[in-house]
């Protein structure tokens, strides 16, 4: 059996050296990248070939990938790089690779063409410029041969390991059997559903219900298709934070019922979470982690899989920190050079598909067949529409042109002033026509992205000429000016521009130029979709994904997607669920509601004392109500949740919730404890819903309320009704839990007695 490799991972792995160094410096965007390759291979001669594609073997070991051009007429390979700034402060480590790759192909080359011997030349395109610095050096086809033999040698260990992995792992995988013995009631359906997805290859969008064991449910049969389908890897995506201990557990589970089960397991965490010396900066002159980062890593490396094939943990956060630290070695970046090396990497949306998501970029550039799993589905239309909206906000240009690298040079003080003209005028010409309002503008302005784009220049080179000045005021400026500059030249139907006035201050009107700018994406399907696509499968899952054409148009699924919707192991006798016909929850009976809900509220605790969550669409409904129960009704104990809650203070309100506790807990819905928390049996036992969940209606929510009509014809369905009962319907799960569990449920307001509201709700509720 074969490994193959494509010649930027080999050469990553066998080439890299020094510290870690993460000092910003400008670097082209994939774009400009994509044109400066063109533009040099446009300027070659008649005969020359672009994009060659090459592949090689050294024992067990395949190599392939694709030479920037090859010059048949001179014998020239070229490996093109581009950069923006001075190229005489490369560092000598990114050089040393470079010669690397580029040495690699020239020996594909030789071999694929016979050569006796050939030019390696290392092209630098300045974007900037477009001056072109060439490095040559003629080279033997034997030289070559030896340098690509060296490479191989180095990573040969690993790549031996890592077919004999694959086939134990595959082997094991073929004979699991369910950790569980039975599968409750549901989860058989749900897993049948996932595998015959995996085996046709395509996209499952599954709605189960809460309680069921969704998460062993879908990584179990993903795991059993996963030899036959020769999946390389599994991506369990998770919408928050508390969804990565559920994989984790089920994941050991999984393993426990078959003990030596040879799964790397990975666990990816956010930077701030891992970071042992927040006080530094990445490179090694700051932090003793980063120093001599790649000469260590090696070493860390192997220990962490070695260790992961006795230790299922060895590769979850705190596995990858031990490791880590006894290597000296930053565990952020151990954990990200694991994925490379693990067959379930559990992590956030944003590490597949956000823009420059670690998994998708490593998975284009290896060739990786994947599945993917994305748990609590319905969260990623707004996750979605997060990572591909961007902002430009006057406090941050202010802030930047007060910064040393705006008062110390002239260039970028004249750069930033330039933007800050255009947005003066900008605001001027919409204050004139709109009188100071929220403003939907049918194009991103012309002469603000062209400031904007000559700004992002003049910084860059400024950063690239200043590599040792630090500017956090200018660096945050630019990163946004950049990534708005970047979705304007995407914009489409997809997304709208707009400018929020800010509001009046002691009576005194804003400022021309005070406004913020946004490009405001509503559909994120175009951007998921080729996500979605590029994974040999997909099962996006949650207990709330109805209607289901509405995650179909948004999330960009293919038109050949499957749908199953899983029967409920719940009956409605569990569930007692009420409707407070006689309430109106609306913004205008707001005051009026609040003596009928605390009156309902302490007339169910009276009749069945326990533990109860009251969840509310605001924190200033939440606190009313909360101050009117204590007023009125001081012998039923509560507490709140609070603004900007931190870990420790969620986990402290969750552990009031014990087996002989009682009292009620109030939560805004759509937080921190409307979904992803499990209180079963009687630490909790009721619920009430103060809400409907739907948005608030504003200029911004009307105008998406418009582009949802234009685009899909139920503009008002499609911004307010669906994401409104998803929250109301994922709050509503945290009251039964297991099939012994009961409970009741409030819904407070005459609206949940709709026809139209009542068909969005769990059929099991009887509601």
């Amino acid at each position: 059996m074969t490994y193959t490799v494509a010649v930027r991972e080999l050469c990553e792995f066998t080439a890299k050296q020094g510290d870690l160094d993460l000092r910003f410096t400008p670097a082209p965007t994939a774009l400009e990248g994509m044109a400066g390759h063109a533009v040099a291979a446009s300027r070659r001669g008649v005969g020359y070939r672009a994009e060659v594609p090459l592949s090689g073997s050294y024992q067990a070991l395949q190599v392939r990938g694709r030479a920037d051009g090859y010059d048949p007429a001179q014998q020239r390979v070229d490996e093109v790089k581009t950069f923006k700034g001075r190229l005489d402060r490369q560092p000598a480590s990114h050089r040393h690779l470079h010669w690397a790759q580029a040495k690699v192909y020239g020996w594909l080359l030789c071999a694929q063409e016979q050569l006796a011997h050939i030019d390696v030349a290392l092209v630098y395109l300045d974007i900037g410029s477009q001056q072109e610095t060439v490095f040559t050096e003629r080279c033997s086809a034997d030289d070559l041969r030896q340098h690509f033999e060296a490479q191989c040698e180095r990573f040969l260990a690993w790549a031996d390991a890592q077919v004999a992995h694959r086939a134990a792992r595959d082997a094991a995988l073929a004979a699991l059997a369910f950790p569980f013995g039975a599968f409750r009631t549901g989860q058989r359906p749900l897993a049948e559903a996932v595998y015959k997805a995996a085996t046709a290859g395509r996209c499952l969008l599954a709605q189960a219900p809460t309680g069921i064991g969704k998460t062993v449910g879908t990584l179990f049969p993903l795991l059993k298709a996963a030899p036959a389908q020769q999946i390389d890897k599994l991506f369990f995506l998770a919408a928050k934070t508390s969804g990565r201990p559920l994989a984790l557990d089920a994941l050991e589970r999984i393993r426990a019922g078959r003990p030596g089960l040879p799964l790397r397991v990975l666990e990816l965490v956010a930077r701030d979470k891992a970071c042992e010396h927040p006080d530094k900066a990445c490179h090694g002159e700051s932090c003793p982690l980063a120093r001599g980062f790649y000469d260590r890593l090696p070493a860390a490396r192997a220990t962490a899989v070695a260790q992961c094939a006795t230790d299922g943990a060895a590769l979850h956060q705190a596995g990858v920190r031990t490791v880590a630290l006894r290597h000296q070695v930053c565990p952020y970046y151990l954990s990200q050079e694991l994925a490379r090396w693990a067959d379930v990497v559990v992590g956030d949306y944003n590490y597949y598909f956000d823009q420059g998501g670690l998994l998708y970029g490593l998975a284009q550039t290896n060739q990786w067949r994947t599945a993917l799993l994305v748990d609590e589905a319905h969260n990623l239309v707004d996750r979605g529409r997060k990572m591909f909206s961007a902002e430009l906000h006057p406090a941050t240009l202010a802030e930047a042109r007060r910064s040393p690298g705006a008062t110390r040079h002239a260039p970028v003080k004249k750069a930033l002033d330039k933007v800050r003209r255009a947005w003066v005028a900008l605001d001027k010409e919409c204050d004139k026509a709109h009188s100071g309002t929220y403003t939907v503008l049918e194009a991103f302005p012309g002469k603000l992205l062209a400031a904007l784009q000559q700004c992002g220049s003049a910084l860059g080179e400024h950063f690239a000429e200043h590599p040792t000045e630090p500017d956090a005021a200018l660096q945050a400026f630019y990163f946004d000016a950049l990534h708005l500059v970047r979705m304007a030249e995407l914009l489409d139907a997809h997304s709208m521009v707009d400018l929020t006035p800010p509001p009046a201050v002691q009576g005194k009107a804003a400022r021309p130029g005070d406004s913020v700018v946004c490009i405001r994406n509503v559909v994120p399907a175009p951007f998921l979709q080729p996500r979605l696509a590029a994974a040999h499968t997909s099962t996006l899952f949650s207990a709330t994904l109805l209607p289901a054409h509405y995650h179909a148009d948004l999330l960009g699924l293919p038109a050949d997607h499957l749908w199953i919707d899983v029967e409920s192991p719940f009956h409605a006798r569990q569930l007692q669920v009420q409707v407070a016909r006689h309430i109106s929850t609306r913004f205008a009976h707001r005051t009026a509601s609040l003596a009928p809900i605390a009156a309902l509220m302490a007339q169910q605790f009276r009749a069945r004392p326990g533990n109860y969550l009251a969840f509310f669409s605001s924190y200033d409904y939440l606190q009313q109500v909360a101050a009117l129960l204590a007023q009125q009704h001081p012998e039923v104990p509560h507490w709140c949740q609070s603004r900007r809650m931190l870990e420790p203070d969620q986990r402290a309100f969750l552990d009031r919730f014990t087996e002989s506790s009682q009292g009620i807990a109030f939560a805004v819905l759509g937080g921190a404890f409307a979904e992803g928390i499990d209180l079963p049996g009687p630490r909790l036992i009721g619920a009430f819903l103060a809400t409907l969940g739907l948005p608030q209606i504003n200029p911004v929510n009307e105008q998406i309320r418009a582009r949802m009509q234009a685009l899909f014809g139920t503009g008002y369905d499609y911004t307010y009704l669906y994401p409104g009962l998803h929250k109301v319907v994922q709050a509503a799960g945290r009251v039964i839990r297991t099939p012994s569990d009961e409970g009741v449920l409030h819904l407070m307001d005459d609206r949940f007695g709709q026809a139209q509201v009542r068909a969005l709700l769990p059929a099991w509720w009887g509601a």
